[in-house]
């Protein structure tokens, strides 16, 4: 302001001054974020008396009146395996025109595994996703946990096995761990504790809007700008009843929405840290620790929700 200020003359009147600015803000490009769900086609506790059909639902309701983009969910197959009614929650997420991706067959952590057995249960997930998505294009991939390998040639060649077969590595860069409220909502349903649900919605929103600001500013540390971010839900009960409020939040916080392909192709979801991280985590949290920079300040409530109607 106080540049733009001074390169105007004097004799502009406020009022014009006033409204060139009001334009330069209206115009000013929104942040961008991307939504994405993991673990298709069940995640968490389930609630007494609701579906894992109508968890989806709900999420899926919620994403076409709120017009969003195509919105990637990451599939474990072996869940629809363990439970065929489960394939209904896939064929309802490809019916509303959103695309799937892979996340393992298994969920296998890639720690515990070698390079070969990782590959093979990548594979294993091939035909199912081949079956849903037809000739839409399905090689997204996310990692487990979002660890990418324990040791660099862990790393390296699941890397190398990934690109090989002509996959895309979707990069997580905001997250706050929302799978943590799912298991003690459903526990709270069960016992009819409405004030403890509220506290649930309270420190979910909470906690989304400080991660919000947190990993804006790891963004800021690592890149000196905010890159387009890609926020990790899950498809769970809770996240089903919040989503509304959730995408209210991030609107008022000056986001837009985007797809994930549109958003990774940002130069910066190029960058590899090219180290062994046992825990891996977000993008910009390998590229924190690649630079050497240090976390900012943060917390979760983590043992008030363990705790939480037992």
């Amino acid at each position: 302001m106080h540049l733009l200020s001074a390169r105007l003359p004097r004799r502009v009147p406020r009022l014009a001054l006033a409204i060139l600015l009001a334009a330069v803000s209206c115009c000013a490009p929104a942040q961008q974020i991307a939504i994405t769900f993991d673990d298709l086609p069940a995640h968490g506790e389930l609630p007494a008396n609701q579906t894992r059909l109508e968890i989806a639902d709900s999420i899926l309701t919620t994403l076409h009146t709120e017009h969003m983009p195509a919105t990637y969910g990451f599939v474990n197959g072996e869940k629809v395996a363990s439970d065929p009614a489960t394939l209904a929650v896939l064929k309802a997420w490809r019916a509303a025109g959103n695309p799937l991706g892979s996340h393992t067959w298994s969920h296998m952590n890639l720690n515990e595994h070698t390079p070969e057995e990782f590959e093979a249960d990548i594979a294993k997930n091939e035909p199912l996703l081949q079956s849903l998505m037809g000739e839409r294009d399905w090689h997204w991939f996310r990692y487990p946990f979002l660890w990418e390998g324990d040791t660099l040639d862990k790393r390296h060649a699941v890397r190398a096995y990934l690109f090989a077969h002509g996959y895309k590595i979707a990069q997580v860069n905001m997250d706050f761990e929302d799978y943590l409220w799912n298991d003690p909502y459903a526990r709270c349903v069960a016992k009819h504790d409405e004030k403890s649900i509220e506290y649930l919605r309270k420190s979910y929103l909470a906690t989304a809007d400080q991660y919000a600001s947190v990993f804006r500013e790891l963004s800021h540390m690592v890149y000196g700008r905010d890159v387009p971010y890609v926020l990790l839900m899950h498809i769970g009960a809770f996240d089903a009843k919040m989503l509304p409020e959730l995408l209210a939040m991030y609107r008022a916080k000056g986001f837009t929405f985007v797809s994930l392909p549109e958003a990774e192709k940002d130069p910066a979801y190029a960058d590899d840290p090219d180290m062994p991280l046992r825990y891996g985590g977000a993008q910009l949290e390998q590229m924190m620790a690649a630079r050497k920079l240090k976390f900012p300040p943060n917390t979760k409530p983590y043992k008030e929700l363990e705790a939480l109607c037992k």
